[in-house]
Parts: C-alpha cells; structure tokens; sequence
C-alpha cells in the first residue's frame, strides 16, 4: 500500500550510461518524508549508480531523468550542491582520515573557524554534542586510527549530521560491523526517523531491512523492478513482506533453497595443521593462535566459525607462507609428508592459496585489467625469459573469466568497474590459476548480494568436486552450516571445537565461540 505521507524525493526516469554499459534505464522511485527507505538488487543492478547520482557525485547533465526534492526540481552539479539541500551519502569505503582526530574528521572541508584560524574550542565542543547525539563514548580529540569500524561509522553520521542532514544515504552500513554495532546503528537510524530525519539505505541484509525498512525499492539490471510496503496491510492486517518476495525480485527467479545441494566426494587428507601457535607482529608476548590443530582432505569443504577477534584470519595468513604473526611454530603436512612453508611464494609452490577477506585492499588491483589480476599471483606461468606472453596471458585470463562467469566483456576491462561479486570471481579466478591443492577463502561472499553468492557457493562446490580441499572463514553460521562437511570453532585463539555438517547447529557453534581461554584450555577440540 503506498505511503500517505507527501514524497521528499522523486527520481523520475533516471538514465544513466557509461561507455559501452548501460547502468540505468528509465528508473524511477518516490521517497516519502520520515520514513526508511531500503534500496535492494543484486551487485551491479546500478543501486550505487542511483545514489551517486542523487547526492551529485554524477552532475546533472550526466544522465537523463529527473530529482525533485520537496517539490522542486533539482540540478545537483556536485556533492555540495546536494548537501546544500540536505542531501548527505555516506559511501561503504568509509571517507575518514584515519590520521586525524574524530573532530577534526567531522567537520573536514567545513571548520568552525573565523578568518581563517580554526576556533577548536568551539570544534571540540560541537563534536561532542554530535557525538552524544549518536551514542558515541569518545573523546572528540581521538584519532579515527584508535576507533574501531563500528564507531567510525557512527562518526560518518555524526559528520552527515552537522550539516544538517535531512536525507541521508547509506550505502551498505553494516557491511562490515559485528551484530552489536549493526544493531546499534540500526537503533540510531530508528532514532534518527523519530527526529524527521529520512534514511535510504542500500543493503544485502535482508533481515535488517525487514527489521528497519518502511519502504523497499528493488532494481534488477539498472531497472525498477518491484516496490514493496514493509508494513503492507491486507484486510485490515499487516502482512510483511517476506524475504522471498524480494529475492525473486532482486534475482528474477525463486532461490528454492539459498544454498545449492551438494554431495561430496571426500578423498584423502591433504593438509594437516599441527600445535601451531602465532603471536603477534608487535606485541610479541601476545598469542594470538594458541595451539591449533586441524586437517582438510581432498573434495571436503571445512569451515571455520568464529566471533570477531578469534584468530580465525590470523590463522589462516600465518599457514599462507607466514603472511601474519611473528614467533610461529607448529607443523604443516601435505599429503601425509611435511612441509617448510615461510614465505607466501613458497606456500603458492606447495600449492596453497588463499584469498583475503579484504578483496579490494589486498586482494585485486583496482586500477588495473581482469587479465592482469587473475595472473599476478603466477605470472612466470605465462612469461619465458622474465618476458610476459601477451597472447598467453589473454588466453588464459579469457578461460577463467569465462569458467568463472566473471560479468565483463573481456578480460581487459578494469576490475575497479566490476560488482563486488565479479570481483570476488576475479579472485578466485586468480588463485585458480595458480593451480592450488588448498584453498583458504577468508569471508567469500562479504557484502556480495544473494544472487552472487549463490553462484560463488556453486563455484566452491565445484573446486570441491575437483579435488581441492576447501576451507571456508566465516562470520555467517547459516552460511557455514549450508556449504561446509565439516566445522571448527575458534574462541581467543584456540580451536574450541569440531562438528560434522550433520550434527552442527548455530547454538552448539556458538557455545563453542564463546569459550573463554581456561575453557577452550581444558579439554582441546570439543566433538
């Protein structure tokens, strides 16, 4: 049932092209005041095109359509023009100076100042009111490097609300929070609602935008596909939409079953991890993974849950070749024999891999083409006497983004431009080539939608099918429950337990990573 409330926005036929792609056609959504408004669909839908347009990151001239804002059309030329009118975005990458203080972060290109010496008396004093405002507990003069991501972005908000903020945008917010701080900004953003302040929200999280959404816009290939009232009303009842409605809108198809079914083929062991223990790359005294021991055969997908903090990434970087930690000891075996593995080359030798749950820091180069990604982790594959095979190097790069089913159209299109699940894809793709016996994916389908992660579950089974022995780190049980044979938990450094897919429950995971040390102590790996 549509809002009675008056819009505050209208985006009307909103066209947008790029050379060569399409990323919008005719797409046209109404935002009434006050409200929540989510906007869903699949990764490279154009969801972020939409908003970048709307807040003037894309001038007007740029794209065909309309905005009109309370009535009024407008014709943003930049991102102060739309924060003139009240108009703020707060962009995934979260745009913080981590070498500077929370004030001086929040009114960045904006000072409390008077001919031109910052009075930071009064700066301090605001930030603190905002700060208050947003629930924050920290002092205005702390460095952004000393927060973690959850109050960064509570920082963002602060920011967006010193300019008197009246529409705020948030582009995938809880991407990269606990459930703590998620739900304490979902809290803020109710808030927020209750001060007349309106919030459109992109986001993968179907269960916060069915917890937090009064209206929900789903674009599907740069169209508008579907509007959905959250709080629709049937006879005089309230019938909420299901997430299922929206994700045979966001896809085009019913996802039977969110994950793919699979019948493993487990062979033999491939690796096994021994009494290894890490510690910290500063801290030296401080162990970080205490003791661990687990194995991987061939065909098996083997997960590893853990809370944030666990050791579950310090772990797997310090197999891969020592990439993290300092003081390692413990032993690794391949096929039964053991193995010296001290450096990431060494570790790609042996053929182990692994992906970072950081893809675009430290797991692809943005600014660079598909080709040139995929084969950097082996390019003597495709190189003789130090000099690349150009025509080699295409080739192969051209097979595994058709294996993989990157979406671009060829390998040299820049990987910055591709979706979050094409990048993912790119990655794999990457390790794939290096032609590994392990694979470690740390978080693989983070802020990836739910169509694309589908298809990556698919490609896991896949390597699964192949041969590979699979370990998959999570911060999502369900995914965990749904793709892995086999499950340890990490609690303070220690694995703390090992289930089988079939008696492995979200409450027994969880009693595992919750653990304390002198429990995770007593007894080894619980089964």
């Amino acid at each position: 049932m549509p809002s009675e409330t008056p819009p505050i926005l209208q985006m009307i036929g909103i066209t947008k092209t790029f050379p060569g792609v399409r990323a919008l056609q005719d797409v046209t959504m109404s935002v009434a005041a006050g409200e929540v408004h989510a906007v869903c669909g699949e990764n490279g839908a154009g969801k972020s095109t939409l908003m970048k347009i709307l807040s003037g990151v894309y001038p007007h001239g740029s794209y065909d359509g309309e905005i009109v804002l309370d009535g009024e059309p407008c014709h943003f030329r930049s991102i102060r023009d739309s924060e003139h009118r009240g108009i703020v975005i707060i962009h995934q990458e979260l745009a913080l100076s981590p070498y500077l203080s929370i004030a001086e972060n929040i009114f960045l290109g904006n000072e409390r100042a008077t001919r031109g010496i910052v009075n930071w008396p009064q700066t301090n004093k605001r930030a603190a009111e905002l700060l208050a405002r947003v629930g924050l507990r920290e002092q205005p003069d702390t460095k952004i490097l000393d927060i973690g991501v959850g109050k960064q972005q509570l920082v963002e908000i602060a920011k967006a609300l010193s300019k008197r903020v009246r529409l705020l945008i948030l582009d995938e917010p809880t991407a990269a929070l606990n459930d703590a701080d998620s739900a304490h900004l979902l809290d803020l953003i109710r808030q927020l609602k209750s001060q007349g302040i309106t919030s459109i929200i992109i986001s993968h999280k179907l269960n916060e935008i069915a917890a937090i959404a009064d209206t929900t816009t789903v674009i599907r290939d740069g169209r508008t596909v579907a509007t959905f009232d959250m709080h629709g009303v049937d006879g005089g009842r309230e019938t909420p939409v299901s997430e299922e409605q929206i994700i045979r809108a966001m896809v085009g198809r019913d996802l039977a079953h969110r994950f793919p079914e699979h019948t493993p083929r487990i062979g033999e062991e491939v690796l096994r991890v021994e009494d290894w223990t890490v510690h910290h790359p500063i801290d030296r005294s401080r162990i970080v993974v205490d003791n661990a021991s687990l194995s991987v055969r061939g065909g098996e997908i083997v997960g590893i849950a853990g809370l944030m903090g666990a050791g579950r990434t310090e772990l797997a970087m310090s197999v891969f070749g020592h990439s993290y930690g300092t003081g390692i000891t413990g032993r690794l075996y391949l096929h039964g024999k053991e193995i010296r593995v001290r450096s990431v080359d060494e570790a790609i030798a042996h053929g182990i891999a692994y992906a970072t749950e950081d893809r675009k820091r430290y797991g692809l180069n943005l600014i660079e083409d598909i080709k040139r990604n995929i084969t950097a982790a082996k390019l003597a594959a495709v190189a003789r006497l130090g000099i690349v095979n150009a025509a080699q190097e295409v080739h192969r790069a051209e097979r595994l983004r058709k294996e993989m089913r990157v979406k671009a159209d060829s390998v040299a299109v820049l990987t910055g431009k591709l979706s979050g699940g094409n990048q993912q894809k790119v990655v794999l793709s990457k390790w794939l080539f290096t032609e590994p016996e392990v694979l470690i994916l740390d978080e693989p389908t983070r802020g990836i939608d739910v169509g694309a992660k589908y298809e990556i579950y698919e490609i896991i089974n896949a390597l699964a099918d192949a041969g590979k022995a699979v370990v998959v780190i999570s911060s999502e049980l369900p995914e965990l429950l749904g793709i892995c044979d086999r499950i340890y938990a990490m609690s303070q450094g220690r694995i703390t337990g090992e289930v089988a897919r079939a008696e492995a429950t979200q409450e027994g995971l969880m009693r595992y990573m919750t653990m304390d040390s002198s429990e995770a102590a007593k007894g080894g790996v619980s089964r």
